[in-house]
């Protein structure tokens, strides 16, 4: 095998042991996760995965990186397909929501989990979910307000409120879908800010009259 092979294999490997790291995150906790916990949960050796993460601290930070870039590619990248505006800002939700519905992290939302496990609790962990976050709600703005440009939403609509209540649309539909009906939490979710998007759009036909 070459060399760019081994490396290529390496990553392969690497990504993979970080996507059960998220999963396990949002089971036993970001906090809680550790080499041995993540060791157990794939059958390999501590000492192996010590390799890659020299503390419990480097594997943490590097699972906050790797859920943000699964939340590029499950969420963020597939929205960005649809034209800039609002069916740009619902096709974002749309995805959000979808990709809370496929399970792919069975112990729920990933970001939401570590909000609660790190608002008290300071350290580079808690540094970088800050930076996280600080980037989501940056870019939900920045997404308000090309609809803003475009024409699809008023010139004067407050940009921070209107990303703060689709975040908290999100959050709220993957924290009550572990607990209590999820078909309704994910359809209330849905429902709220494409009511909320059409009342504030000069022309509502750009988005769907209801939910199919």
């Amino acid at each position: 095998m070459t060399v760019d092979g081994r490396v290529a294999r390496g990553d392969r490997t690497r990504t993979a042991a970080l996507d059960a790291a998220v999963v396990l995150a949002t089971e036993v906790g970001l906090h809680g996760l550790s080499l041995a916990q993540l060791a157990d949960a794939l059958g390999v050796s501590k000492s192996g995965l010590f390799a890659h993460w020299g503390s419990k601290e480097a594997l943490q930070l590097a699972t906050v990186d790797r859920a943000v870039e699964q939340q590029r590619e499950r969420v963020i990248e597939p929205a960005l397909r649809a034209p800039r505006g609002v069916r740009r800002l619902w096709a974002l939700h749309q995805a959000r929501i979808d990709f809370f519905a496929a399970r792919v992290l069975p112990g729920g939302c990933f970001f939401a989990s570590a909000d609660f496990e790190y608002n008290a609790r300071p350290g580079p962990v808690r540094d970088r979910l800050a930076e996280v976050f600080g980037r989501w709600t940056a870019f939900l703005e920045q997404l308000v307000r090309e609809a803003v440009a475009a024409g699809e939403l008023p010139a004067d609509v407050d940009v921070a409120q209107l990303a703060y209540e689709i975040d908290a649309l999100g959050i709220t539909a993957a924290m009550r879908s572990r607990l209590l009906d999820p078909d309704t939490a994910y359809r209330h979710a849905r429902q709220g800010l494409l009511n909320r998007l059409r009342a504030l759009c000069p022309d509502p036909t750009l988005l769907p009259e209801g939910l199919s």
